[in-house]
């Protein structure tokens, strides 16, 4: 048997940067805020824990193993913030400010189910 006019497979969840974890004085770098498309609830953001993160990032010169133009930091989602769908995540290496309002993706794996 085999597969007719298959789409292919999406293994992640886009979300967008927020921001960092902040108090009223203090701006913590290495805990990121991030919004889940489709997720507005604290409930719904349990599923989401200990799934990795990509931030990715294009650079000018082609390096690493495969000769990629691309870079990624790896991270994962650590814990619910708020009631609304917005996540805390921890990177590999603390996300660049410029990355604020930019796009990262959530892998739908590890699973837990």
């Amino acid at each position: 048997m085999t597969k007719q006019n298959a789409a292919p497979v999406r293994l992640y969840v886009n979300g967008a940067i927020l921001g960092y974890k902040r108090g009223l004085r203090n701006q913590y770098n290495h805990t990121s805020l991030i919004k889940i498309k489709g997720l507005d609830s604290k409930e719904d953001a349990q599923f989401y824990l200990g799934k990795k993160v990509a931030y990715i990032t294009k650079v000018s010169t082609a390096g690493g193993k495969n000769g990629s133009k691309f870079r990624v930091n790896w991270g994962k989602v650590c814990r619910a913030h708020g009631s609304n769908g917005v996540v805390k995540c921890k990177f590999a290496r603390d996300l660049p400010p410029q990355s604020i309002g930019g796009r990262v993706r959530i892998m739908l794996y590890p699973s837990n189910l």
